[in-house]
């Protein structure tokens, strides 16, 4: 399945592992490479440069494939040393990075003179658009199923994956609300170069969370997630918890951040990927936890979906497509 995005990445299918905070390490980021698709190190998942340099390291002893390095930039008061970060990326030798949060731009001049390909994550065209005029390779467009922030306009994939593809020159990756084969054709037909999956690659053999949490994302549908931080007009998209449901009771309430700040801190969250306490915080989950109904390993999960693919676009689409030119005739 030969795309836009697979030929400007140097991958061989159009599957992307988008990088999630205390998820995206070595051995899931390394499976998903050698199955094919393209996998990202989350970097602030490690606690330091020096640590990145290592996990980055680690990865390529488990694979020769290529992969890459997420850097999640966001306001705080006191920022991660993202110049730092950056900088251990591009002396790890690393040839993609996707970009989130914030715009790259202050980022993208040193990228570029390392020869290094940019994907930056979006929620909105108008973001997206910006995001090519600053100079980025690609963009991972998040539609408002997805897990984590999907920003505050509320578009669904259905509409934000054409609405962005009539627009831009350079190559989409569709995210939020994908899972299967089924989600994979969708959005190639919507004229995404390929898919971004974040819970369902969360559920998978090589996935360093916690059992527990994977048998969690099988139990659930698509109806058990949280939108927290609404009144606060940071959205995010969490599982149905404990945790998430008191969070949205609060701010029914009207709250500031200080009131919640106990309950979802990300140390809780962590706790809840590492020792499988689905309880103890906030954790990131899609609606696509709907459509999960097993743990596979990596390797399998995207022969399945590309497998699946092909016998959908040459099977029933093309009968449905012949069918039509026999009415005709």
């Amino acid at each position: 399945m030969r795309t836009r995005f697979t030929e400007a990445f140097g991958v061989e299918h159009p599957i992307v592992q988008g990088g999630m905070m205390w998820v995206g390490r070595a051995e899931l980021v390394a499976a998903v490479a050698d199955a094919g698709a393209l996998g990202f190190i989350t970097a602030l998942t490690q606690p330091t440069p020096e640590d990145l340099v290592r996990e980055i390291a680690r990865c390529r002893e488990m694979t020769d494939k290529p992969f890459g390095v997420n850097l999640t930039i966001l306001p705080s008061i006191t920022p991660p040393p993202y110049e730092e970060y950056r900088a251990a990326i591009i002396e790890s030798g690393v040839k993609i990075v996707e970009t989130a949060g914030s715009n790259p731009v202050d980022h993208l001049p040193f990228f570029k003179d390392a020869g290094i390909k940019v994907i930056h994550k979006c929620t909105s065209v108008r973001h997206a658009l910006k995001a090519e005029r600053v100079g980025v390779d690609a963009v991972s467009i998040d539609g408002f199923e997805c897990a984590g922030h999907p920003g505050e306009d509320d578009v669904p994939g259905l509409v934000l994956i054409p609405a962005a593809t009539r627009r831009l020159r350079i190559p989409v990756i569709a995210s939020g609300g994908i899972a299967d084969s089924r989600g994979l054709v969708a959005a190639l037909a919507l004229g995404a170069d390929g898919v971004n999956m974040g819970t369902r690659f969360m559920c998978t053999v090589e996935s360093p969370v916690a059992q527990q949490v994977k048998e969690q994302i099988v139990a659930n549908t698509e109806l058990d997630t949280k939108l927290i931080f609404r009144t606060l007009r940071n959205t995010a998209r969490v599982a149905a918890n404990a945790v998430s449901k008191e969070v949205v009771e609060i701010e029914s309430r009207g709250a500031e951040f200080a009131d919640i700040a106990h309950l979802v801190a990300g140390a809780r969250g962590r706790t809840v990927f590492e020792e499988g306490d689905v309880d103890a915080g906030i954790w990131t989950s899609g609606q696509s936890q709907g459509l999960i109904d097993d743990i596979p390993r990596v390797a399998a999960l995207v022969e399945r979906m590309v497998s699946e693919a092909e016998a959908l676009i040459t099977g029933r689409l093309n009968g449905i497509v012949a069918a039509e030119a026999g009415v005709r005739a």
